[in-house]
């Protein structure tokens, strides 16, 4: 599978010029044999340093690459693949404390909503 069509490609890298903002995550990368979940919100220049959320067991926000996911050989014949129904609906800080939460990465709108409402409350 393809895992960044040119039109990620483009909308990352456009947020990548933009550091600092808590930008919406664009794709979503998952393991389809176990673990590994990644919300990328940018992409570097480099073409291969993507920012966001990863839970790999203990969901954090950094950097990841997108060569070592595109290499991966998993069991199977199966590599890492993208959730191509996923659509992000809140800045990345929502998903970060949903999955603080959670202990892990979640997508569910309840789950999105009371920590949207978490975070206004200042907590």
């Amino acid at each position: 599978m393809i895992l960044l069509t040119p039109e990620l490609r483009e909308r990352l890298l456009a947020n990548g010029r933009r550091r600092g903002l808590d930008h919406v995550p664009v794709v979503k990368f998952f393991n389809p044999l176990g673990v590994g979940t990644w919300l990328a919100t940018e992409l570097d220049e480099d073409g291969d340093t993507l920012f966001g959320l990863a839970d790999l067991g203990d969901p954090e926000l950094g950097s990841f690459s997108l060569a070592e996911m595109q290499s991966l050989e998993l069991p199977l014949g199966m590599g890492i693949e993208r959730d191509i129904l996923f659509v992000g609906e809140y800045p990345l800080s929502v998903y970060a404390q949903a999955a603080r939460t959670a202990g892990r990465l979640v997508i569910d709108e309840r789950s999105l909503r009371a920590a949207a409402a978490a975070l206004q409350r200042g907590g």
